[in-house]
């Protein structure tokens, strides 16, 4: 299994348990499409999937502030799809 497959069945899941809006899997499923991402480091991919598992929607608020926030996932997709 590849890391794109990898990036897709963590949005799969992220999408079933943790509500990840439809504008952020759209957007990661077309990164795992595009020819050009087999050339991302593979860091990066492991990256945007240990986010995926941690995605909450109200991430970064509150008195703790854990898990990863809209702003966090789309800083980070920003980047992905600037490097290629």
């Amino acid at each position: 299994m590849t890391k794109l497959d990898q990036l897709r069945q963590a949005v799969y899941a992220a999408q079933q348990a943790n509500d990840l809006p439809d504008v952020f899997a759209l957007r990661i499923l077309a990164l795992c499409e595009n020819p050009r991402s087999r050339a991302l480091e593979p860091s990066a991919l492991d990256d945007l999937i240990d986010k995926l598992g941690d995605y909450d929607t109200y991430g970064q608020t509150g008195y703790l502030g854990m898990g990863v926030s809209d702003l966090i996932l789309q800083r980070t997709l920003d980047r992905l799809e600037s490097n290629l």
